[in-house]
């Protein structure tokens, strides 16, 4: 019996011990200094895989003359407009839809019969109707955004203990009381899920309308040196992009934990 006790309470503190701070920057670490060893043994081309350092040579003369905050700029002009307009359509409509009988009877079919539409491919229709500048790039992002966004939230509102809603609608909350104290607090780890998967989703999109149809932004400059064999800095704007993901990551983490902290 005590043999089991001990080996219950060991299973218990391997399962709840703390992870180091620095563990998460190790294998980071790590991959880097592989990848400058790598490329300081000339086991692959500088062409096709350029060091560590010599990125970040080319990355501070492009700090120097201005270039990468040109370019960085532009995209997260355009990526935040885009991602904060189509999150903020997409929760408010998947709300309505959790909600309403009506909408959700007339308005998800349409949803769902748009959504498997690649949304790069509407960009030169977009283009055609708003003609070229920041608001096609602004507004296929925000499309990009809007849906996944949309779709779980009112998986989010559908997931919510009907139980709760109708003791809510019993103690005489109104409609707005019920959406705001029970509905949405019970859909928000839904709708968290959704805005990350909208991250990626946004900066792929980023890319694509940046290389097809733009001067400047991490996307144009990832184009433009691609065609000038240029490795160096076209991985200043793959890491910048990964730096991206990973801050964008991070930041709907925190707003998660402040929004939620009973997750």
């Amino acid at each position: 019996m005590e043999h089991n006790r001990k080996v219950i309470k060991n299973r218990v503190e391997f399962l709840e011990r703390k992870i180091p701070p620095f563990a998460s920057v190790l294998g980071i670490t790590v991959l880097i200094l592989l990848w400058e060893l790598v490329c300081r043994l000339n086991i692959v081309p500088p062409l096709f895989l350029p060091a560590p350092t010599a990125i970040v040579t080319a990355a501070w003369e492009m700090i120097d003359n201005g270039e990468l905050f040109k370019n960085l700029g532009a995209s997260l002009y355009r990526i935040g407009g885009g991602y904060v307009i189509g999150a903020a359509f997409g929760i408010i409509i998947g709300l309505i839809l959790g909600f309403s009988k009506w909408a959700d009877a007339i308005i998800t079919p349409i949803v769902y019969s748009i959504y498997p539409i690649p949304k790069i491919a509407l960009l030169p229709l977009i283009i055609l109707w708003f003609g070229i500048g920041e608001l096609p790039k602004v507004t296929i992002i925000g499309l990009g955004v809007f849906f996944p966004v949309l779709i779980n939230t009112f998986s989010g509102v559908k997931s919510v203990d009907p139980i709760l809603i109708k003791a809510a609608v019993t103690f005489g909350s109104s409609h707005f009381n019920v959406i705001r104290k029970v509905i949405l607090p019970g859909a928000l780890p839904t709708i968290f899920a959704g805005l990350k998967l909208a991250a990626g989703t946004a900066l792929l999109l980023l890319v694509s309308a940046e290389m097809i149809a733009a001067q400047y932004g991490i996307g144009a400059m990832v184009l433009h040196y691609g065609n000038l064999m240029i490795t160096t800095k076209l991985m200043v704007g793959v890491l910048l992009l990964s730096f991206l993901g990973l801050l964008f990551n991070r930041v709907l983490q925190w707003l998660e934990q402040k929004l939620i902290p009973w997750k």
